[in-house]
């Protein structure tokens, strides 16, 4: 059998916790190794432990989430340790942060039990997780901020990549790329390689960041 995945739960709020710890134990391919209440807690654990994934939380005291995942996961970081912010609306700033701090993904607090362990396979697997229903609202309400003051990017990617990059940024599943521009979603998965590989970015939440940054999306 597979060994099931390690998981760190890092939460201020004991409840919150414990509720994910919870949810993520019943899972036969999942595994809690550790829990903890504040950011450097959270990255002495996952030093020590080498999780799959931290399961983080912004706010906390200490140390913030974003610093914690800075240290985890942020550029230079060796051996980087995989990590998936949870959030609520009213924290869209601190999770793009966290976003460029090396987070792979971002999740709703109040997300269905089922989101959650969906979102611990999918980044514990080496890919990113964005919520589709708050891309918008997370990055583009800061746009303004991310842009640089003067002309996009001059990027080395073709129209069609450009176009598979802005619906990326929308929050588009390869699916859903897929039928918005009549392809294959084999086709999708061979853009989004290559945008990642030709602008040196790691997953597809890098890919979000790059573009409002780079004042790709409108």
């Amino acid at each position: 059998m597979t060994a099931p995945v390690r998981v760190l739960v890092c939460d201020d709020q004991a409840l919150i916790r414990t509720g994910f710890a919870t949810i993520i134990d019943a899972q036969p391919d999942l595994a809690v190794v550790g829990e903890c209440g504040d950011g450097r807690a959270a990255v002495g654990l996952a030093r020590r432990l080498r999780p799959d994934i931290v399961v983080m939380d912004v706010r906390m005291p200490v140390l913030d989430g974003i610093e914690a995942t800075r240290l985890l996961a942020g550029a230079g970081v060796p051996d980087p340790v995989k990590v998936l912010v949870v959030t609520t609306f009213n924290l869209d700033e601190y999770v793009y942060e966290a976003l460029r701090a090396g987070a792979s993904g971002f999740l709703l607090k109040d997300a269905p039990p089922a989101q959650l362990l969906h979102g611990i396979r999918t980044v514990a697997s080496g890919a990113a997780l964005l919520a589709p229903e708050v891309t918008r609202q997370l990055v583009g309400r800061y746009a303004a901020r991310i842009r640089p003051a003067g002309d996009p990017a001059d990027v080395a990617l073709t129209p069609r990549e450009l176009e598979v990059l802005r619906l990326i940024a929308d929050g588009l599943s390869n699916s859903e790329i897929a039928a918005t521009l009549v392809l294959s979603q084999e086709t999708v998965k061979t853009y989004v390689s290559r945008i990642l590989t030709k602008l040196d970015l790691r997953d597809r939440v890098q890919a979000v960041v790059y573009a409002y940054r780079n004042g790709l999306v409108t």
